[in-house]
C-alpha cells in the first residue's frame, strides 16, 4: 500500500501497489504516468547483443555488442548509432548504408541479449545479495528484481526499504516492506515498477 505524505495537515490515501509514498511535498499518486509507461517497442541501449542477419550474404550476417557510445561496427558499414532505437529502425538503417553494396538487401535484426537505456531500467542497491540494473519489462514488480538480485542480506533493513521515482520532473521516494514480502510472503507489500525506478535497501541499525 502506498502511502501520501503532504505538508500541512496530514492526508493519508489508501492506493495500490504494496508501497508508501514518503515526502515533505506533495506528490502525485504513485502510479505509472502516461510519460513513465513503457511502450511495447523496445529500444535498444548499450550492452545490447544484436544478430544481425542479412538475406542471401552470411558473410555480412553476425552477432555484435552496442559498445558504450551506443554504436556498432558491421562489415562495410563503420561506427552506426543504434542506442535509442528499434530493432526494425535499425534494419532499415543498415539496408540503406548496403544499397551501395548489395543489391536489394534484407536486413533482419534480433535481440540476443538486452539490458536497455538507462532510463529503461530499473536498478536495485544497498543491501541486495547482488546488487544491478534490470532491464525493464511490463509487469516487472520489486519481487521480480529481489529474484534476480538474489533476495536480501543478512544485515539488510527490508521493511525500511524505498523506491525512488522521477515524476513530472520531480524525485519523490516510496516506502515498500521487503521483509514482510519475502519473510512472511506478503504479497501485498509487492509493488509495481516502472522504468527508471531504483530499489534502495538500507543497512540494519545495530
Amino acid at each position: 500500500m502506498f502511502v501520501r505524505k503532504v505538508i500541512g495537515p496530514l492526508v493519508i490515501l489508501a492506493l495500490a501497489g504494496g508501497v508508501q509514498a514518503c515526502s515533505t511535498t506533495a506528490v502525485a499518486p504513485a502510479t505509472v504516468s502516461p510519460g513513465a509507461t513503457a511502450t511495447n517497442d523496445y529500444v535498444v541501449g548499450a550492452g545490447d547483443s544484436l544478430q544481425i542477419f542479412v538475406w542471401r550474404n552470411p558473410e555480412l550476417s553476425m552477432t555484435v555488442r552496442v559498445r558504450p557510445d551506443g554504436r556498432i561496427s558491421v562489415p562495410l558499414i563503420e561506427d552506426l548509432p543504434v542506442a535509442g532505437k528499434t530493432p526494425s529502425v535499425i534494419g532499415r538503417e543498415i539496408e540503406h548504408k548496403l544499397s551501395s553494396f548489395v543489391k536489394d538487401a534484407v536486413v533482419t535484426v534480433i535481440m540476443v541479449d538486452f539490458v536497455g537505456p538507462l532510463d529503461r531500467q530499473v536498478r536495485v542497491i544497498g543491501e541486495a545479495a547482488k546488487p544491478q540494473a534490470v532491464p525493464y519489462r511490463d509487469g516487472l514488480t520489486a519481487l521480480d528484481v529481489l529474484i534476480q538480485a538474489g533476495g536480501l542480506t543478512q544485515y539488510a533493513a527490508g521493511n525500511r526499504a524505498s523506491i525512488a521515482r522521477i515524476e513530472n520532473g520531480k524525485q519523490v521516494s516510496y516506502r515498500i516492506r521487503l521483509d514482510d514480502l519475502l519473510k512472511d510472503g506478503d504479497i501485498s507489500a509487492n509493488a509495481p515498477l516502472v522504468p527508471g525506478d531504483v530499489l534502495i535497501i538500507p543497512q540494519s541499525y545495530f
